[in-house]
């Protein structure tokens, strides 16, 4: 259970969470997408790739279909 001084950066969190989620803006997927956000950037010089790729695939699967095909584009360009 947080601090009661926790409280208000946690709420903020889950708020900003729930506006760049827009589709659904419920607290427990908000967390847990915060969660699955922490481990790919929470310490880059030593990341596990493949918790980076999990991570990355997490975020891929919530993005409507129109943004995942503009996301591969994009990759397609780079790639080229």
């Amino acid at each position: 259970m947080p601090y009661q001084n926790q409280m208000p950066v946690i709420e903020k969190t889950l708020e900003t969470a729930a506006l760049m989620l827009r589709r659904n803006r419920s607290r427990g997927f908000c967390s847990e997408m915060i969660c699955a956000d922490f481990p790919a950037g929470a310490d880059l010089d030593d990341v596990d790739p493949e918790t980076l790729v999990f991570s990355m695939t997490r975020f891929f699967r919530f993005l409507p279909g129109e943004q995942r095909q503009e996301f591969l584009e994009g990759l397609s360009e780079k790639a080229s």
